[in-house]
């Protein structure tokens, strides 16, 4: 299963579900294409029983994740792919570790995503992500280095951040609009332009906000360099 150019996108899913079925929607829709040949081929593996990432980082036991992970990034190189996309921001803590168990490339989704924003001129970026990605401090260090001050949520502004992917859309329940509410006020109160949706849960409710513009999906970003490493024409 090759393209015309010899090109496949291989993806590291599941983590979660739902975030991987809205990637591939992504992805789909980000493809100038004008009949089924035109878009991408893809292997989606969803690896659903992966266990719990910010849990794994908050308990130093990352070395199951990087057995896991790598195991998949091998069976995708193996089974003919020829780049590899992880929509799961606080996966990116291990990816130089998966990228040592393959020799094609992984697509950073945290570093893509720092360099879109600079691309806008933002210089001040709030993250909004898991407890882990924030512990990790990836997105900070990635918009430091694009010249972009990074600014994540205090302690009660983060708990309404992590209710949403856990309790609202990793449970299925329906979103609380006081989690919305606290996240704008917050962004407001700190003067940051724009916020970084580090969580590939968090997509599921850029719509929810008053002015979604001002929210950069990682995600979306990810799904776009995909395309384009593939060797397809974006949308515009």
């Amino acid at each position: 299963m090759k393209n015309a150019n010899g090109r496949v996108l291989g993806v590291i899913g599941g983590m979660g579900p739902l975030a991987t079925q809205l990637f591939y929607k992504m992805v789909i829709e980000n493809t100038d294409a004008s009949c089924d040949q035109d878009h991408i081929d893809m292997i989606i593996l969803s690896h659903a029983s992966m266990p719990d990432r910010t849990l794994a980082i908050e308990e130093a036991r990352t070395d199951e994740l990087v057995e896991k992970l790598g195991a998949d990034a091998r069976f995708l190189e193996e089974s003919g792919v020829t780049c590899i996309a992880v929509p799961c921001n606080t996966t990116h803590v291990i990816l130089p570790k998966l990228q040592e168990k393959v020799s094609i490339p992984i697509i950073d989704m945290i570093e893509e995503t720092a360099k879109e924003a600079a691309s806008h001129g933002v210089k001040k970026v709030g993250i909004l992500a898991t407890d882990g990605t924030i512990e990790t401090g990836l997105y900070h260090a990635a918009c430091e280095a694009q010249g972009i001050e990074a600014v994540s949520p205090p302690a009660d502004v983060q708990a309404h951040v992590m209710h949403i992917i856990y309790d609202s859309v990793k449970s299925g329940e329906p979103l609380d609009m006081e989690d919305i509410r606290a996240i704008e006020s917050w962004k407001a109160e700190v003067g940051c332009e724009r916020c970084i949706l580090g969580c590939t849960e968090l997509p599921l409710v850029r719509e929810s906000f008053k002015e979604p513009e001002k929210y950069i999906d990682a995600m979306l970003i990810l799904a776009r360099r995909a395309v384009e490493a593939c060797g397809a024409p974006l949308t515009e």
